[in-house]
Formats: C-alpha cells, sequence, structure tokens
C-alpha cells in the first residue's frame, strides 16, 4: 500500500504572505498560514492549494527564456467573456502584462506575470 501524500505545487519567492495575497485576491480564494513560516498556502473554492515558499536566495524568473529552456506557469481558466474584466483585475492587483503585441483583435489567452515576476496565463475555457 502506498503512503499517503498530498501534491502542491509551491512557487518560490521572497515575500510569500504578500504573493499568497495577491493571488487569493485574482482566484478568490483564502490564505491560510501553515505550521512553517516560510510557506503559506493559498486555497481555491475547490479545494484547490497553491503553495508560496520563502527562498533567501531567490533569482527571480525573466521572460522571455531561452528558446531551449522550459518553464513552468499557472494557467487561470475563466469563461470566454470574462477575458478581458479577468485581465482588468489582476493588472489592477498588480500584475504585469507581459504580451504586449497587437492588442487590437480579440485573443484567447492574456500572458502576465504576478508581482514577483512568476509567468501566468489567463485563457478562456473551450
Amino acid at each position: 500500500m502506498a503512503v499517503p501524500k498530498t501534491a502542491m505545487l509551491a512557487l518560490d519567492c521572497a515575500e510569500p504572505e504578500a504573493l499568497a495575497e495577491f493571488y487569493a485576491a485574482l482566484l478568490g480564494a483564502e490564505v491560510r498560514r501553515t505550521s512553517d513560516p516560510d510557506l503559506v498556502e493559498v486555497v481555491g473554492q475547490d479545494g484547490s492549494v497553491l503553495g508560496f515558499q520563502r527562498d533567501h536566495g531567490l533569482a527571480p524568473p525573466s521572460w522571455p527564456r531561452p528558446e531551449d529552456a522550459q518553464q513552468a506557469h499557472l494557467l487561470i481558466l475563466l469563461a470566454p467573456g470574462d477575458l478581458d474584466e479577468a485581465e482588468r483585475e489582476a493588472v489592477s492587483l498588480g500584475a504585469t502584462p507581459m504580451d504586449v503585441t497587437d492588442r487590437s483583435t480579440p485573443r484567447e489567452a492574456r500572458l502576465l506575470s504576478d508581482p514577483a515576476g512568476h509567468s501566468f496565463l489567463l485563457r478562456a475555457r473551450k
């Protein structure tokens, strides 16, 4: 029998409390402190959990990466009609748009970075 485990996506950052507050506001979720002072969790209404872990030697993410580099990002799915509003909300909370190509045509996805520099994608569900 396998030992019970819990998996969580954790983003390294210099200030986990501040980044957790950003994502909690963006996702309509709840910040949960843990017994580890360097780890803060954000719990979504659906039970999903994101972790934000302090890294004292953090080298912030950069974009774009070299062609051969792999990089993880958060994918946030929403209704197609909510994309513009979700992007405005993210920017008002401190996100930075990273996709600065022609913005005059409708787009099904928006690439942004959080206040710590991690990229995330707002994408319309299909």
